[in-house]
C-alpha cells in the first residue's frame, strides 16, 4: 500500500471519513462541531454512525469537516 507521502497533493489520502470524524470529536467534542458546522446530526443526539451517514450524503457538510481537519493538520503537523 502506498504511503500518504506518495500523494503530496491529497492530504486526506488514506484517511477515512470515520477517522476524520472521530478525530474531530475527540479533539473538540460534539458541541464544537455543531457550533462550527450547524447540522442536526451534530446538534441533537449525535453519534458517529448517524453523522457518517449524513456526511456521506451531503458533500458541502463533508467538505467543511474535511477542510477543518486539514487546516488543523497543517497547523499542527505530527512530530516524527
Amino acid at each position: 500500500m502506498p504511503s500518504p507521502d506518495s500523494h503530496p497533493n491529497d492530504p486526506l489520502h488514506g484517511v477515512t471519513l470515520k477517522t476524520v470524524l472521530q478525530t474531530m470529536v475527540d479533539r473538540h467534542g460534539w458541541r464544537a462541531l455543531a457550533d462550527r458546522i450547524p447540522i442536526r446530526c451534530f446538534m441533537f443526539d449525535p453519534s458517529i454512525n448517524s453523522s457518517l451517514k449524513f456526511l456521506r450524503q451531503t458533500p458541502w457538510a463533508r467538505k467543511k469537516l474535511e477542510d477543518w481537519f486539514i487546516y488543523e493538520a497543517n497547523r499542527n503537523p505530527p512530530r516524527p
